[in-house]
């Protein structure tokens, strides 16, 4: 935490040890205690709560990244909603984020697109440049923001790029040669990333609204995607074999395994995922049609590269249970609504595992080295030296097991339909 003064009594630093004596007796601006303030504890918090700021009316949120990326942020921010009702929420962004906020309720007032900025947004084959990045600054430092959170990783670039907007306060996670904000914890790499975000709204007074985030599927998207769907089936599976790293992606011939059983059991099966998903998409259809009998192979389709990103919200909410990897459909299903299984590399899970179990499942890998050249594939963030090898890491989590559980949740999932 970087503030000046500590607090006598608790050692806390002297505005969070205000904080949390604060809301003893009431809670942060609109949040109630979810329970524990009947405890006298105050209310709900991942790790100690700051003394709310006075006067916020305009808030800056500053998260790049993908897809999952701004929904590890998502409970923060709705979170911030309820803490500041009246503020206006602008998030700092992608192209992806505001494609998927645009008219979407209970998110955030706008989207801002983030120029091309080292460490703030990457892009491939494009390069920063300090014009267009100076003049996002001016048009920011004109809104004039009260508070500005930065979620956006350890802060080595996200840190100074966001103290250039001008914000009356600052708030976020800082490694040891970051610069400082206002209210700052430390960044530890092995966190989840919603618990992170939730603990550093929680330095501006912030208490968890919710803890993972909730989007709701427009009409317009929903009526646009029930026509992919089989309503004599026996439920909707949906398959994303992607990931942005390809140690990640579980193999394409265990997907298929899973897929030709799902339409033996009389399910609908459509894989998903963008134009880069495509070839491994087209090769799990292949793979399940060839292990199914013809009429159950007639239920195995793909719809990679061929849904926008609002249409997938809209099948994804007509979907009992999205099979996928640690990815940004996976993340986007359950915060959808549906079901999941996730395959995931042992490290990953504590960043980005679902929190519960009764419709979101994990089956893990515990490989902890390269499978090629054997070389420690342990060590600590996501910019850690690594080896040249893309070769799977989860390829050894049994398709069987992960069968077992698609097809309970899917079965559970029709129950609740009353199907």
């Amino acid at each position: 935490m970087t503030l000046d003064a500590t607090d006598a009594r608790t050692g806390l630093p002297a505005d969070i040890a205000a904080g949390e004596a604060a809301v003893q007796g009431r809670a942060p601006q609109g949040v109630g205690p979810l329970g524990a303030g009947a405890l006298g504890i105050g209310p709900l918090s991942v790790g100690p709560l700051g003394e709310p700021f006075d006067g916020i009316e305009r808030i800056a949120v500053l998260r790049g990244g993908g897809l999952g990326d701004l929904l590890f942020a998502m409970g923060a921010i709705q979170s911030l909603r309820a803490a500041y009702p009246n503020a206006r929420i602008t998030l700092l962004g992608t192209p992806m984020h505001a494609a998927l906020l645009k008219d979407r309720p209970n998110t955030v007032d706008e989207v801002v697109v983030l120029p091309i900025a080292k460490g703030v947004r990457d892009a491939p084959g494009q390069v920063e440049d300090e014009a267009e990045v100076e003049r996002f600054v001016e048009r920011m430092r004109a809104e004039r923001f009260d508070l500005a959170l930065q979620l956006h990783g350890g802060g080595r670039f996200s840190n100074p790029f966001l103290l250039r907007l001008g914000a009356r306060h600052t708030v976020g996670t800082r490694t040891p040669d970051a610069a400082p904000l206002e209210r700052s914890m430390t960044y530890i790499y092995y966190q989840h990333e919603m618990l992170r975000a939730l603990e550093v709204v929680g330095l501006a007074g912030v208490a968890p609204a919710v803890l993972e985030p909730r989007l709701t599927a427009t009409e317009r998207e929903r009526a646009d995607t029930v026509q992919h769907v089989d309503g004599d089936a026996r439920g909707l599976v949906l398959i994303h074999p992607g990931a942005t790293d390809p140690r990640r992606r579980w193999p394409a011939a265990s997907f298929a395994e899973v897929a030709a059983r799902l339409a033996a059991d009389g399910a609908q099966v459509i894989v998903v995922g963008d134009a880069s998903d495509e070839a491994n998409a087209t090769e799990i259809v292949r793979l399940a049609r060839a292990a199914a009998s013809e009429t159950d192979a007639g239920r195995i389709t793909s719809l990679a590269g061929r849904l926008s990103l609002g249409e997938l919200v809209g099948l994804v909410s007509h979907a009992d249970v999205l099979l996928g990897n640690d990815s940004g459909p996976r993340h986007l299903a359950q915060a959808v609504g549906a079901a999941t299984v996730g395959i995931y590399w042992f490290g990953n899970v504590v960043n980005a595992g679902p929190l519960g179990r009764a419709r979101q499942r994990a089956h893990l890998s515990w490989t902890t080295h390269c499978p090629v050249c054997g070389v420690d594939c342990t060590q600590v963030g996501w910019s850690a030296e690594r080896c040249e090898h893309d070769d799977s890491f989860v390829a050894d989590v049994p398709a069987g097991a992960v069968y077992d559980d698609v097809a309970e949740l899917t079965a559970t999932s029709l129950l609740l339909r009353g199907r």
